[in-house]
C-alpha cells in the first residue's frame, strides 16, 4: 500500500494509492493519524484520485478521521472521488458532512 503525505503550511494532502478495504484500513488510519497529530493542519485533504475500490470499513475510516480533524479544529475535504465512490458515500450519507472537491488546486 502506497499512501503519500503532503504537507504545506496548515494543509495535509493524504493521497491514497490503492482500494481501501478492510486488509488496508488499518494501515491508512494509523499512518493518517500520526501525520495529523504530528503537524496539526488546519485543513485535510483525503486524495482518491487513484482509489477504484472502498468498502465500508473505509467509510469508518473517513468518518473517524473527520472526528479527529474536528476535534482539533481542522476541516476535512474528500478530492477527486470517482463516481462509483461517490455513490457510497451518498448513501451512507457521509457526503452530508464532509465536502467533496474535484480539483487538484490547493
Amino acid at each position: 500500500m502506497k499512501i503519500d503525505f503532503n504537507r504545506k503550511d496548515s494543509l495535509l494532502v493524504i493521497q491514497i494509492d490503492e482500494e481501501i478495504d478492510h486488509h488496508a484500513v488499518e494501515t491508512i488510519r494509523r499512518r493518517a493519524d500520526y501525520e495529523i497529530q504530528r503537524y496539526m493542519p488546519k485543513r485535510v485533504v483525503l486524495d482518491f484520485d487513484h482509489v477504484s475500490f472502498m468498502d465500508s470499513s473505509g467509510i469508518g475510516m473517513i468518518v473517524g478521521r473527520y472526528k479527529l480533524i474536528s476535534m482539533l479544529g481542522g476541516k476535512l475535504v474528500m478530492r477527486n472521488v470517482k463516481e462509483n465512490l461517490q455513490k457510497i458515500l451518498d448513501m451512507s450519507g457521509v457526503t452530508k458532512i464532509i465536502p467533496l472537491e474535484q480539483s487538484k488546486v490547493n
